[in-house]
C-alpha cells in the first residue's frame, strides 16, 4: 500500500537503507536523563529536540564533498528508559547500555540529557576500551566532589571521570574555589583551559594535539561551551563562550590526531519556538560524525 508518509523518526530522518543497524558505522543513543539540574531544567527534552531538528540538516558536507550519512550510515537506537529510583541506578543503566552499544566497534554518539550521563558513558566504554582520554568542551569545570548532597550531580561529572581517565577541558569560564584547589593538586590529571586565555593564546590547540595523539578519545560536549548569543537554550549559560568555528577547529584537531571512539552532547534545554539552537546542536553532531567516519574510511583504505 502506497501513501505519503513522514520521514523516519531517527537522527537526520534517514530512510531504512541508510540507517540499518548492521550497515551503519555510527550509532546514536538518546538518553533523556535529568535529575540534578540546578538552574533551568528541560535537558530531558534535549535528545528529542536534537533528533527533530536534525531532519532539516543537509546531508551533503561541503568540506568533505560527499554525504557521509548516505556513504556510511547512521543508526538511531531506541531511547533509553532508565531506572530512576536513584541516581546511581540511572548511571548504571547508562553504563550497561553504552557497554553493549560500544561492543560493536561503531562510533557511538550519546544524546543527553544532563551532563552527569557522561559518568555512565565513560564507565560503559571501559568494557570495550581498556584506556582512553577524555576531552571536555564546557563552560563549567564540573569538578566538585559533591554538589547539593550528590557525588553524581552534573557538577561532579569531571571529578568522577577523572578518577579513571585524564581529561583536557576547553572553554571553561566558571568554577568554585574547591574546583580550583583540586586543579592545583591533581598533578595534571585534569588540564583546564579557560575561555578568556584561549581567546588570546591559541597554544591550547598544540597541547590538545599532543594530548590526543595516537589515543582513543571520548569527547564530551556540553552545549554551554558556546557563547549564549548563539546557544541560549541551556540551563546554566555563561557569557564569553566559544564560537561555531572555534568548536569545529577543536573537533577537527581531535579527529585528525586521535581516535574518537564515542562522544556525547548534553545540556540542551530547548526553548519552545526557538529552533535555531536545536538545529545548531544537530548540525554540530553531524559535522563530528562526518569527520570521524571520513577519517576512519581513509585510514582503512
Amino acid at each position: 500500500m502506497q501513501y505519503p508518509s513522514h520521514s523516519p523518526v531517527n537522527f537526520l530522518g534517514l530512510p531504512d537503507q541508510f540507517s540499518d543497524f548492521q550497515a551503519s558505522q555510527a550509532l546514536i543513543l538518546p538518553v533523556p536523563y535529568e535529575a540534578t539540574t540546578s538552574y533551568k531544567g528541560g535537558t530531558k527534552y534535549g535528545p528529542e529536540a536534537i533528533i527533530h531538528a536534525s531532519t532539516q540538516v543537509e546531508l551533503y558536507d561541503q568540506t568533505l564533498g560527499l554525504e557521509p550519512a548516505i556513504q556510511w550510515g547512521i543508526h538511531t537506537l531506541p531511547t533509553l528508559a532508565l531506572d530512576l529510583t536513584s541516581q546511581l541506578s540511572a548511571i548504571i543503566g547508562i553504563a550497561e547500555a553504552v557497554a553493549e552499544a560500544s561492543s560493536y566497534g561503531k562510533l557511538l554518539g550519546v544524546l543527553g540529557g544532563e551532563h552527569s550521563i557522561s559518568v555512565g558513558v565513560a564507565q560503559g566504554l571501559r568494557s570495550s576500551y581498556t584506556d582512553f582520554v577524555v576531552v571536555q568542551l564546557d563552560a563549567h569545570a564540573d569538578l566538585r566532589d559533591s554538589y547539593e548532597g550528590s557525588p553524581l550531580s552534573h557538577a561532579c561529572m569531571a571529578r568522577r571521570v577523572s578518577e579513571h581517565h585524564e581529561i583536557m577541558q576547553l572553554g571553561i569560564r566558571s568554577l568554585d574555589v574547591s574546583e580550583a584547589e583540586f586543579l592545583a593538586d591533581c598533578q595534571g590529571r585534569v588540564r583546564c583551559h579557560n575561555a578568556d586565555v584561549m581567546r588570546v593564546n591559541r597554544t591550547y590547540l598544540d597541547e590538545l594535539v599532543r594530548f590526543v595523539s595516537g589515543k582513543y578519545v571520548f569527547l564530551t560536549m556540553d552545549v554551554d561551551v558556546f557563547d549564549p548569543s548563539i546557544m541560549p537554550s541551556t540551563g546554566t549559560p555563561e557569557p564569553g563562550g566559544l564560537g561555531w568555528y572555534d568548536v569545529l577547529e577543536i573537533i577537527q584537531r581531535i579527529v585528525d590526531n586521535g581516535n574518537v571512539i564515542a562522544f556525547d552532547c548534553v545540556e540542551l534545554s530547548p526553548i519552545p519556538g526557538l529552533h535555531a539552537p536545536d538545529f545548531t546542536v544537530a548540525k554540530l553532531i553531524y559535522k563530528l560524525i562526518s569527520a570521524v567516519l571520513y577519517k576512519n574510511h581513509k585510514t582503512a583504505s
